[in-house]
């Protein structure tokens, strides 16, 4: 019990979220069709459609995009689709090698190593200098300390007692300043045969501020730090008083020598650099068309090489504008054709609902298309055998065209076909082969949908659908020289599949949509077409003489629907809820008084007038309640257009004479619309049909012809047939299939005479021949009558003839003996 109880709670509240969920949805699909709003709603919902599509579309998913290395097996044929320039990483990078090997070697040539160097000296000499007036006495290790510093050398006792007895400092640093500037005048190097190495690559010269002075090769001059110091030691220097001064000197010089003629590693390194930059990339022409690789073939490193470039030229375009421009030639192939169907198309007149609708379908489709590329092409190595370009034949393109012809017309579907396919066409690598495949389809598809009224319909459409992919496909394998291929076989079978997934697409949505967007298709028309539906029964119940009439019309509306090849379920439908509106009063309409006081002899006729016009808005809004769908609504409001209510009017104007007031037209009219449709055109002539029809008195065939010629050339003359699509070839068709059904309503019976008793032991029957030209009658065997003064029936036979005998086998009950 308690499992039972939890059970019902859940479906309860399941119950409520659907209808909360349909109320919400109802209520955004009001707001969004609220006409105060409509133009700005219907911009905003294109704009919004047009980006998701741009971000659906893009990035674009190309069958080529794999990331592909060598040795990997191709799942597709991959062709280019148009001309690359391939880069040659490998030759490109091996050019950009010897560029940089070849590139010239800098060294730096130095002018301020000699001023750098006797400023040494003469910093030593100042210390010295400085410290020699003290009468303390320095010894040799506290010289050290403090010249060798400044020197950048070890310095021996003799050597330092060499330099603390230099005369004059002035005259030793102008001395060997003179040697320095003459020494460096020299090309000095640290190493020799380095310096030759880089001589034979070839040596560019720099100064100290980075200008070029010149270029050097092998037979540059040039001499070591070894030699320079070789040179140094021979130094004589006059101005030096004690014997052998000059050789300690000379020594110390030598060992601090620098060279002036240096390798320079960071201008070398970025001249090499340089120099590989300016090699150009090696490429080679990939030709539009050549093919890359064959399905099933093992991917070479060149061919891998290729895929690598091509897919990296492809994410390498400008996303921004591959973008705008997308999203530019969705808002162009939306609007114009949306605003040349508005103008030249008579029956394309979408609503905002409709609009919502058709935008969501094509966004719920190409969400679906994306998801379903991507898969299939993923899928690729599960299945090498099967060219990853081929699954698009699976795909269920049709379904939304044949969605839209179900729940809106065969104009918008077409209009719904050439936005799609292009779009379609872009998003699978531009190919021309998945636009016409996709705008074939789903145009068959559309036409398959006509006047669906079962579930039998769609998938007659989706085997029609299949029978165009195969044709299509086999087409496709022709034009690509590819016929005689395995290939050819996945494709016919996908194509086939196709178009039975478009149709199972179909059939699971029709109900959700008519549901959440309280659509009436033809497979809810033959539901509401049931006569024992709540509101038809109602309309028995309380208005008996509304139902029978509806049902009358119903048979007359179906019949010259059929005539014209319009909808005859839409108008059979519509006729039988035409008049629901009287089941609020149904005593004051002359159908339903069955022979009671007339209830408008007590009202005024202005007040008549208002009640039979209320059952028009009372009508529509009881069918809106019970959500009979907006082209049922449609009829209910046109079906009397701005009818003139004459009777009351005549009325109204004959009161009106005696007391000088005056009666305006418009006030004993219908408020309309007038007919906008076929369908609502025929009601509108039935309903006026089947009504006068009954007060014929004698409806012989020719009778039943004149009523019904003039009852429409009255409505035609009134102009109430304007605006619907009705030609006079329409008429004509009408009338024949009125003046059929009303035949056969108003037909003659055989008046069979009453039996004929006789006194005694025999009983004599009539004889049963039947009379001929006998007047019909009513149940109570009285003839039917109900206009005498303008139609006076005809009288019937005076006699009749006498009854046969029967013999001795007359029936004493129907069927008994």
């Amino acid at each position: 019990m308690p499992e039972q109880l939890g059970t019902k709670q859940d479906q309860n509240t399941l119950t409520y979220l659907s209808k909360l969920g349909a109320n919400l949805l109802e209520s955004i699909v009001r707001r969004f069709s609220n006409p105060q709003t409509a133009r700005r709603n219907r911009f905003i919902l294109l704009v919004v459609t047009a980006l998701i599509l741009t971000f659906l579309i893009l990035p674009s998913q190309h069958f080529s995009s794999f990331s592909y290395k060598a040795g990997d097996i191709a799942t597709s044929d991959i062709r280019a689709q148009r001309e690359y320039l391939v880069e040659d990483h490998a030759l490109t990078e091996l050019r950009r090698k010897e560029a940089g090997t070849n590139a010239p070697i800098i060294y730096n040539l130095s002018d301020r190593i000699p001023t750098y160097l006797a400023g040494k000296l003469e910093q030593a000499l100042a210390a010295i200098h400085q410290r020699q007036p003290s009468t303390k006495r320095i010894t040799a290790e506290e010289w050290r300390k403090i010249l060798t510093p400044l020197l950048d050398t070890e310095l021996n006792d003799t050597e330092i007692k060499a330099l603390t007895r230099i005369r004059s400092d002035k005259a030793f640093l102008a001395e060997a300043k003179i040697l320095l500037d003459d020494l460096y005048k020299r090309k000095i190097v640290l190493d020799g045969k380095v310096f030759q190495n880089d001589a034979r690559r070839g040596v560019e010269i720099l100064s100290d501020d980075g200008h070029f002075i010149g270029a050097g090769d092998a037979a540059t001059s040039f001499a070591e730090i070894a030699e320079a110091r070789r040179i140094v030691a021979d130094w004589t220097f006059s101005s030096l008083g004690e014997p052998g001064d000059a050789n300690r000197i000379s020594s110390l010089i030598a060992r601090i020598l620098l060279p002036n003629f240096f390798f320079n590693k960071e201008s070398t390194e970025a001249r090499a650099k340089a120099s590989m930059e300016t090699v150009r990339p090696v490429l080679f022409k990939v030709q539009k068309g050549e093919m890359i690789v064959r399905i099933g073939e093992r991917i070479s490193a060149e061919q891998a090489q290729k895929l690598r470039a091509i897919f990296q030229e492809q994410r390498n375009d400008s996303r921004l504008f591959t973008g705008l421009g997308t999203f530019a030639l969705i808002l162009v192939l939306f609007y114009f054709p949306y605003r040349f169907a508005c103008k030249n198309i008579r029956k394309f007149n979408p609503s905002n609902k409709d609009v919502l609708i058709i935008s969501l379908l094509i966004t719920g489709s190409f969400f679906v298309f994306k998801t379903a590329l991507l898969i299939s092409h993923n899928i690729g190595p599960v299945f090498p055998a099967v060219d990853v370009s081929n699954y698009f034949y699976l795909f269920p393109f049709a379904a939304g065209a044949m969605i839209v012809r179900v729940f809106i017309n065969s104009e918008v579907a077409l209009v719904y076909c050439a936005a799609l396919a292009p779009l379609l066409g872009i998003m699978f690598n531009n190919s021309m082969f998945v636009v016409i495949y996709a705008m074939l389809g789903s145009i068959i598809g559309a036409h398959g949908m006509r006047q669906c009224s079962d579930r039998s319909t769609i998938y007659t459409a989706g085997l029609k659908i299949s029978v165009v992919n195969l044709a299509l496909a086999l087409s496709f394998q022709t034009f690509s020289n590819t016929l005689f291929t395995m290939q050819t076989v996945y494709v016919a079978f996908f194509a086939l599949v196709g178009g039975v997934l478009s149709a199972g697409f179909v059939s699971g949505f029709i109900p959700v949509i008519e549901t959440l967007f309280n659509y009436t298709t033809d497979i809810k028309m033959l539901e509401l077409a049931n006569l024992n539906s709540p509101l038809l029964r109602d309309l028995m119940i309380k208005a008996p003489g509304t139902y029978h009439h509806s049902v009358v019309v119903g048979n007359l509306v179906e019949a010259a629907a059929e005539s014209i090849n319009a909808n005859p379920l839409l108008a059979r439908v519509a006729a039988y809820y035409h008049d629901i509106g009287k089941a609020s009063k149904p005593l004051y309409f002359i159908e339903n008084q069955g022979g009671d006081e007339n209830r408008h002899d007590k009202l005024t006729p202005s007040m008549s007038a208002l009640i039979l016009i209320s059952h028009i808005k009372e009508g529509a809004e009881l069918a809106r309640e019970n959500h009979l769908g907006q082209s049922i609504i449609d009829i209910i409001r046109q079906h009397h257009g701005t009818g003139l209510i004459k009777f009351f009017y005549e009325r109204a104007k004959t009161q009106a004479e005696g007391s000088g007031q005056t009666v305006e037209e418009k006030d004993f009219r219908y408020p309309g619309p007038k007919p906008q449709t076929r369908e609502a055109g025929i009601v509108m002539l039935a309903d006026c049909v089947e009504a006068a029809s009954r007060t014929l008195v004698n409806p012989t065939p020719d009778r039943i012809q004149g009523m019904v010629q003039n009852i429409i050339n009255r409505i035609f003359t009134d102009g109430q047939l304007d605006e619907c699509e009705l030609t006079l070839k329409n008429l004509h068709e009408i009338a024949r299939s009125f003046n059929r059904i009303l035949n056969g309503i108003f037909h003659h019976r055989i008046d069979y005479p009453e039996p004929v008793h006789k006194s005694g032991s025999g009983t004599r029957k009539a004889d049963a021949k039947p009379a001929v030209n006998a007047q019909p009658r009513t149940e109570d065997g009285d003839s039917p009558h109900a206009d005498t003064a303008e139609q006076p029936p005809a009288k019937a036979p005076r006699h009749v003839p006498p009854a046969k005998k029967g013999g001795g086998e007359d029936l004493k009950r129907l069927g008994m003996s």
